[in-house]
């Protein structure tokens, strides 16, 4: 396989120097298990309701706007992305009188750690703050997040995409607004693809057909393939479409749909690659979403990654890449998963009403400025998916989805993709354990998969929230 201009051949791209910038941390390893006791139980339900940074009448000062973005300048962050919130925030700033003040955390502390669900639990949640769908549920039936609705015109409710908003809605309201959206799939190395002797004719299409590649490609350190094994909210969200291709779900209406043969399969598809040695029990850097520290590496020679990936092996020095849809299992179909994460906003806060005024003018009005503001974002900051129509023309029309990989994820993974579900924190554990168990443990995935349907099934029954999807 010759190099690739990242124009030649679909899904493939070289890096371009020009553009370089440094990956961005950590992406999407968030909120993994391991809370504290007081703050998981004050996180779990309508405790949460009571919680929260105190009222505009009698507090004063700056909103505050928790994220792990910026500004910083320390070891792991982007310059560019800190630079986006830096700037949206003085621009606000300049001309509104009620003042937002950025609060970063290092990512660790805010997506791998429980400081967010501790500062509710403490009465000390922040005004404004990022959240994942996979999270949405925690703080929405905890009744701390604002509708946005009244603060957006109908035009701008119709500008986001049905699959972005799905899982920031409950009874035709939004809860939150996407900066972003972002499909998975494989990543490959073409140094090692050519060194397996591969071609393009071996691009898998089965699931079979992925673990023969990665056969080939095992070789010395080098392990064949890599999904995520750390266990979080990321893995979880990196391994649902591999069960939706199976026609299976892990909640189907007030039921549990775990024990489906979909899911079955889909936790024998994690396990057995690390069983037969051609993928690793543990990931380089930041975990499965870090393309840099593991295919770039050459740790891997397949990984399954997100489009932030694309701007990540930027700073990868004439690294040779290709993606791939996700192959589908037989007599399955191929879809993907749509992950990003929401400006939201704290109904108990300071001034809920000012917040949620910041952050539909951020990103939620129809005003030139605020569609730019999220295409800068997802084709200058990063390299995703822009979650609302106005933003995703213009960054066509600016050339962002020229280069040959971000027009494959555009025209090839998105377009099948399905939001990121909403699961209370209950399901999410059952799921999470029992891909755990499969995967590190060895254990049967069909007596797992029951064993978590079983535990979902009794959570269902005494469920009070919003629907589950």
């Amino acid at each position: 396989m010759t190099p690739t201009s990242g124009t030649e051949l679909p899904g493939k791209q070289a890096p371009d120097p020009a553009t370089a910038r440094r990956p961005e941390p950590g992406r999407r390893q968030f909120l993994k298990t391991g809370l504290s006791a007081v703050a998981a139980a004050a996180v779990a339900g309508p405790a949460l309701a009571a919680c929260g940074g105190g009222s505009s009448s009698s507090s004063s000062g700056p909103l505050t706007f928790w994220n792990f973005y910026g500004p910083s300048s320390g070891p792991g962050t982007v310059p560019s992305q800190s630079k986006w919130f830096v700037d949206l925030v003085a621009a606000w700033n300049k001309t509104h009188k009620t003042q937002v003040q950025l609060r970063y955390f290092p990512t660790p502390d805010y997506i791998n750690g429980s400081k967010l669900q501790t500062a509710f639990a403490a009465g000390q949640g922040p005004d404004i703050f990022l959240l994942s769908p996979g999270d949405f549920l925690r703080y929405y039936n905890g009744g701390v997040l604002e509708d946005l609705t009244p603060y957006m015109t109908q035009q701008a409710r119709d500008d986001y995409f049905p699959s972005a908003m799905a899982t920031r809605t409950v009874n035709g309201k939004i809860y939150g607004l996407p900066m972003e959206v972002e499909p998975m799939a494989f990543y490959y190395s073409e140094k090692a693809w050519e060194a397996a002797h591969l071609s393009e004719g071996d691009i898998p299409q089965t699931w079979d057909q992925l673990l023969t590649v990665a056969g080939k490609l095992r070789k010395g350190r080098q392990f064949g393939l890599a999904f995520e094994t750390a266990p979080g909210y990321y893995q979880n969200f990196t391994w649902y479409p591999f069960m939706w291709e199976g026609h299976a779900d892990a909640v189907v209406g007030q039921q549990a749909g775990f024990s489906s043969a979909g899911a079955v399969n889909a936790l024998t598809l994690w396990q057995q690659p690390i069983k037969e040695g051609l993928a690793p029990r543990k990931l380089l850097g930041t975990g499965g979403g870090d393309v840099v520290a593991n295919l770039a590496s050459g740790y891997c020679g397949i990984q399954n990654c997100g489009i932030w990936g694309v701007s990540a092996l930027t700073t990868a020095k004439n690294f040779r890449y290709g993606v791939f849809k996700l192959p589908a299992p037989a007599g399955g179909s191929y879809t993907t998963v749509l992950g990003g994460w929401s400006f939201v906003v704290n109904s108990k806060g300071r001034d809920p009403e000012s917040a949620a005024k910041f952050v539909t003018w951020a990103l939620g009005s129809m005003s030139p400025d605020s569609i730019r503001r999220v295409t800068d974002w997802c084709i200058k900051a990063k390299s995703d998916i822009a979650p609302r129509k106005s933003s995703l023309t213009l960054a066509e029309q600016q050339g962002g989805y020229d280069s040959a990989v971000m027009k494959y994820f555009k025209e090839q993974v998105f377009p099948a993709g399905r939001g990121e579900p909403r699961y209370p924190p209950s399901v999410y554990t059952a799921i999470s354990n029992a891909l755990q168990a499969c995967q590190l443990s060895g254990a049967n995935p069909q007596s797992q998969a029951a064993q978590a349907a079983n535990q979902i099934n009794s959570y269902l029954k005494g469920y009070h929230g919003a629907q589950i999807r």
